[in-house]
């Protein structure tokens, strides 16, 4: 009930109307101005600061590393130059970094060595000792995923006195409970190996969702059910090693709030501001974080007053799993919720081999069906891109980047991505051009996602394009004044909620 009651809300607030009532969504708004203020030049330069950051901290921005407090700490200080109420939301969440490869050999009857992969969460140690395959471990597979090994604790035989090594077969369960089941029954290590059905059989990889008291490697359904068979006929020694760190550590939101602006009707302008561990972060998500940052900044020097209050959040521990966006979003009080009347989101706005994706907001392309509100939103976009002879095309709107935790609590959302990982297709290259056959971005989640010598990880013509779209919906979005209910009539200040933001952010958010 709660959540169709916001959903309603948010949608009045933001003056986007169910598809059937035809209503304007937002006045026609002219742009110009603001978009030629904000530079790839301008952009490129709050790069280069990221660049530089990384280059001063092994390489990364990642959440929970010095790369990002220096990161917020270069955000935070540019927005209160520009004259903005900035910002810092605190929380916690479960860092984890390999610091090294992990080692998985057996010792007795026969010395192997064999390929393996450390866990994500997974505990760090050396551990050599006795191989024990649990109960119901599937040798051949059946052929439907269907094992239950190591779901159970009594999967388990009880771990002897000296140290032993837990063999648990994919399938039915987390990762995380299969080793919580191990190291409860007292095992000191655990190789989870694949399944063994088509799709089920390379080395497989995974997240155990939180940090884990003992190493946890993966291994091969050829390798694994090998070393069961083996222990079947006699004692298998094997030394299990990982080096990594996992553990809670804290990091920040920044954000920050326009000097103008009606404060019961708020659009939040995001994007995250961390990398992952392996690499500095320019396009992902440099692009969409140095972009919005020189928005907030070009709006104040131009000395423009938006008719909606502005919200620029750069969201931390993105990388993680979304976190930065959850934790703003589920600690939120719902007065303070119902005021957000949309969310645009900005993640990789800069891929070399890019192509213009708009988020599908209205559903056509299937998927999350659309979303009440969000579908205007796309519109927004599409209707600039068109307006300037440029082609755009729908892309997943499926909660992958940090509007899932918006859309997901009713509010509308949208926004633009240039690709990541996916290969671009014939069709699209003769569209956008760059090269099919090629990820949009061959560095995605690389060390060299880099404008330092000799990468280059970044298209000055998609920051261009994508970029003064961007900057078209944020302004359009802030200073429209189109508001209106359903039925027509203009929406009414929000003076019935009771929480002002000040006791909101409280003692949670450091100044």
């Amino acid at each position: 009930m709660r959540r169709k009651s916001l959903l309603v809300a948010c949608v009045v607030a933001a003056g986007m109307v169910l598809p059937a009532t035809g209503a304007a969504a937002v006045d026609q708004v002219d742009t110009q101005k603001l978009r030629d203020a904000v530079s790839v030049g301008g952009i490129i330069g709050h790069e280069r600061v990221f660049q530089r950051i990384a280059n001063q901290n092994d390489g990364t921005r990642a959440s929970g590393t010095p790369g990002y407090k220096a990161s917020v700490d270069y955000v935070r200080q540019t927005l209160r130059q520009a004259g903005y109420d900035v910002r810092l939301q605190k929380f916690d969440f479960n860092f984890f970094q390999e610091l090294g490869p992990a080692q998985l050999r057996e010792v007795t009857p026969t010395a192997a060595d064999y390929e393996t992969e450390t866990f994500e969460y997974s505990g760090s140690g050396d551990v050599t000792g006795t191989l024990v395959p649990t109960n119901d471990i599937l040798v051949p597979p059946s052929p439907e995923p269907s094992s239950t090994s190591g779901c159970e604790a009594s999967d388990f035989t009880p771990a002897p006195a000296e140290p032993a090594v837990a063999l648990i077969q994919r399938g039915t369960c987390s990762f995380e409970q299969k080793a919580q089941n191990a190291a409860a029954a007292g095992y000191d290590a655990v190789i989870i190996f694949n399944e063994g059905q088509p799709g089920r059989t390379d080395l497989p990889g995974g997240t155990l969702g939180n940090p884990q008291p003992i190493p946890v490697v993966g291994l091969s359904y050829a390798d694994g059910s090998a070393l069961y068979q083996q222990a079947q006929q006699g004692t298998v020694t094997m030394q299990v090693a990982t080096s990594t760190a996992s553990e809670v550590r804290s990091t920040w939101n920044v954000i920050a709030d326009s000097p103008g602006g009606d404060p019961n009707k708020v659009v939040v302008v995001g994007a995250h501001l961390d990398s992952v561990l392996e690499g500095p972060g320019i396009n992902d998500n440099g692009s969409g974080a140095a972009t919005i940052l020189e928005t907030a900044v070009q709006i104040n020097k131009l000395k423009l007053r938006p008719q909606q209050k502005l919200r620029f959040a750069f969201w931390g521990a993105e990388e993680a799993g979304l976190l930065g966006s959850e934790h703003y979003v589920d600690t939120l009080p719902a007065a303070q919720l119902n005021k957000i009347m949309a969310n645009l989101n900005f993640d990789m706005l800069g891929s070399p081999n890019y192509v213009r994706f708009v988020y599908d907001g209205d559903g056509s392309e299937g998927g999350a069906g659309p979303q009440p509100g969000s579908g205007q939103i796309e519109q927004i976009f599409t209707d600039y891109f068109a307006g300037q002879g440029l082609a755009s095309e729908p892309t997943a709107f499926d909660g992958r980047s940090d509007y899932g935790p918006f859309i997901a609590a009713g509010i509308p959302a949208g926004g633009l991505f240039s690709g990541a990982e996916d290969i671009k297709s014939a069709q699209e290259a003769e569209i956008y051009g760059g090269t099919a056959g090629q990820a949009y971005d061959p560095c995605y989640h690389q060390a060299c996602d880099s404008i330092a010598a000799p990468y280059n990880n970044l298209n000055d013509k998609a920051l261009a394009e994508l970029g003064d779209a961007a900057v078209h919906a944020i302004w359009t979005l802030g200073k429209t004044k189109t508001v209106f209910y359903a039925d027509g009539s203009r929406m009414a200040a929000a003076a019935a909620f009771s929480k002002d933001s000040a006791q909101y952010w409280g003692s949670e958010l450091i100044r």
